[in-house]
């Protein structure tokens, strides 16, 4: 799943994208009511974790009035210090899909996401992608081709989820390296070239035809017609 969080605690917001991001989600985080604004309203995301209290001239509420009036009904897990009941009432009614009071459990919050997302989407019917045999769960987060299950590290997945995304298209390493890695610079290393290997190994050593090809000074494309 892609993410914005928008928190301004660094403390928190580092707990939080660690976990998400271990988790193979891809993360954006704003620190400011400003910046969370902008994000959310220019990119497409699956979920929102969203703080009340924040700098930047506009809190968590304003956010989510400010979206919902535009027709922006990006699932959005409201997390607060201000955990009293009247305050969970007033976030939710305010447009608020969820809301999770700190202190909090990681998992708890990674729960929710979950549900949110897979409400949302009809009960996950949607959140499978697929090319060819191979097919990837995101909610159950299982990876499967012709009905053999492939277990993946959370950074394969990741950049397995991304490339089945834009299946049947050239994906850059730049595109790579901004969206899996969230580099915004290029760190001179192989990264991409070790991971695509691991992950060639696994989906399709094992199986008759590939799937992902390497379409030479560009970048990679997910295919069943090669």
């Amino acid at each position: 799943m892609k993410i914005l969080v928008v928190e301004d605690s660094e403390q928190v917001a580092r707990f939080v994208l660690n976990g998400l991001r271990e988790d193979g989600h891809t993360v954006d985080h704003a620190a400011n009511g400003r910046d969370g604004l902008f994000m959310a309203s220019s990119e497409p995301y699956d979920a929102i974790v969203l703080d009340r209290m924040l700098p930047g001239g506009i809190d968590g509420l304003g956010i989510i009035e400010a979206l919902r009036k535009t027709g922006n009904h990006t699932p959005i897990l409201i997390l607060s210090a201000l955990g009293a009941v009247d305050d969970r009432i007033r976030g939710l009614r305010a447009g608020g899909d969820d809301y999770l009071a700190k202190p909090f459990v990681y998992g708890e919050l990674a729960a929710r996401l979950e549900a949110l997302v897979r409400r949302g989407q009809g009960g996950g019917t949607d959140t499978v992608l697929g090319v060819g045999d191979l097919r990837l769960d995101q909610l159950a987060r299982k990876v499967t081709r012709g009905g053999t299950t492939i277990p993946l590290q959370p950074r394969e997945f990741a950049l397995l989820e991304f490339l089945l995304r834009h299946a049947g298209q050239v994906v850059t390493r730049t595109m790579l390296l901004e969206n899996v890695w969230d580099y915004h610079f290029d760190p001179q290393t192989n990264v991409i070239d070790v991971m695509i290997s691991k992950l060639r190994q696994k989906i399709d050593a094992p199986f008759d035809r590939p799937l992902l090809h390497t379409v030479r000074g560009v970048g990679y494309r997910m295919d069943a017609e090669g």
